[in-house]
C-alpha cells in the first residue's frame, strides 16, 4: 500500500469520496430506499466502515440491507472477497470491490474505499460517502427500521452533533492517520498534538455526562467509538500515538467500555481483522508485516461504572437483538 503524502509538508493526503449519490426515501438522486436492493460492503478492520456496521445493527436494518465483509488484507487490486467461497461475493458475484467502482464509472482510477453501498441489480457502486451513509440510514430508512430503534440523529440536537463530529473528525478520526502516515517530523507532531489536545477536551466533557450529546447514544458516539476501539490495538504503537494508551485515560477508557458493552457496538468489532490489516497492509510503516501478540484486550469486558452518570443509551427505544447468525463473531479473548 502506497501512502500518499504531500512532498513539501509531509502531511498525509486523504482521497476525497468521489461517489456521493444518496439513497433516499423519495429517490431524489435516482436511488430510492428499497429493501433488499443494496449491499453494504465493509471491512471490519476499517473505522469508517465500522460506523455503517454499528448503525445498521442499532437500527435493525440487517434484513433489508445485506452486508459483504471484505478480507482485511488488501492487494494491489483493492478490497477482495477472499473470505467467501470461490473468492467471490455471493450476492454481487465479484472478486474485488474495484469491479463495482468500474461498473459505476469505467474511467475511474482513484482510490477504492469502504464502506461502499452497491446497487445489486446493476452491480454499480452508489456511494462511498461514509459520513452521509450513516446519517441517511438514520433519517431516510426510517420505514424499515426495527421497532424500538434509537434516534441516532435527533433533529433538535443536530447542530451540536455536527459541531462535535467536525472536531472529532479533524482531531481524532483523521489525526491518528495523519500521525501514522506523516512523512516529516513536523507533520507528525502537529497531528499528535491535535489528537491528544482533543482527547483531553473530550475527557473533560465526558467526565460529567455519559454520552457526547444529550443523554442517549447518537451519531457522535458512533464516530468517536470506532477510533477509540482501535487505539491501543493499533494507533498507540503502529501510528506512534503514544502519549498514553486509551486504557491509561480513565474517562475515555470507561466511556469506550460502556459503548463496547452496548449491543450493536462490541459485537461488530473484530480485533483480529483490525490488527492484521494495519500491521500487514501498511508495509511502509511495518515492513516485516509482523502482527504483535498484544495488547491484552480482555479489559474491554471489565465493568465501566458509567451508569452512575445517568443517561438512557436507547432513549425511549430498546437495544437490538443478537446479530444474525451469519454475522456473529467468535470470542475475542
Amino acid at each position: 500500500m502506497t501512502i500518499p503524502t504531500d512532498p513539501e509538508t509531509g502531511e498525509f493526503v486523504r482521497s476525497p469520496n468521489h461517489f456521493a449519490a444518496r439513497i433516499t426515501a423519495d429517490g431524489r438522486d435516482g436511488w430510492p430506499v428499497e429493501p433488499g436492493r443494496y449491499r453494504l460492503v465493509v471491512s471490519r478492520a476499517c473505522p469508517w466502515a465500522s460506523r455503517g456496521l454499528i448503525v445498521r445493527r442499532l437500527l435493525g436494518l440487517e434484513q433489508v440491507l445485506s452486508v459483504a465483509v471484505a478480507d482485511p488484507i488488501q492487494d494491489e487490486r483493492s478490497w477482495r472477497f477472499t473470505l467467501d467461497p470461490g473468492d467471490r461475493d455471493p450476492v454481487l458475484g465479484i472478486g474485488f470491490l474495484y469491479e463495482a467502482y468500474q461498473a459505476a464509472d469505467p474511467g475511474y482510477d482513484g482510490g477504492i474505499s469502504v464502506p461502499a453501498v452497491v446497487d445489486i441489480p446493476s452491480g454499480k457502486l452508489v456511494t462511498n460517502d461514509y459520513p452521509q451513509i450513516t446519517v441517511d440510514l438514520s433519517t431516510e430508512w426510517t420505514e424499515y427500521q426495527r421497532e424500538g430503534a434509537p434516534d441516532l440523529y435527533p433533529e433538535k440536537l443536530r447542530d451540536e452533533i455536527d459541531e462535535i463530529n467536525r472536531a472529532v473528525y479533524k482531531d481524532v478520526n483523521a489525526a491518528v492517520y495523519e500521525a501514522g502516515f506523516a512523512g516529516k517530523q513536523s507533520a507528525y507532531e502537529d497531528a499528535y498534538t491535535r489528537l491528544f489536545d482533543r482527547l483531553d477536551f473530550l475527557s473533560e466533557r465526558l467526565a460529567t455526562q455519559r454520552f457526547l450529546v444529550g443523554d442517549t447514544i447518537t451519531e457522535a458516539d458512533v464516530r468517536l467509538f470506532t477510533t477509540l476501539v482501535r487505539f491501543d490495538a493499533v494507533y498507540h504503537g503502529h501510528f506512534k500515538c503514544n502519549r498514553q494508551k486509551l486504557s491509561e485515560m480513565p474517562v475515555l477508557w470507561a466511556y469506550a467500555r460502556d459503548l463496547f458493552s452496548t449491543p450493536g457496538f462490541g459485537d461488530t468489532v473484530d480485533f483480529d481483522h483490525i490488527k492484521r490489516h494495519y500491521y500487514q497492509v501498511h508495509e511502509q510503516i511495518n515492513p516485516t508485516r509482523i502482527v504483535p501478540k498484544g495488547p491484552d484486550l480482555s479489559g474491554w469486558a471489565t465493568p465501566h461504572g458509567r451508569e452512575e452518570l445517568g443517561g438512557r443509551p436507547f432513549g425511549d427505544g430498546t437495544p437490538p437483538g443478537p446479530p444474525p447468525e451469519a454475522e456473529r463473531l467468535p470470542a475475542q479473548w
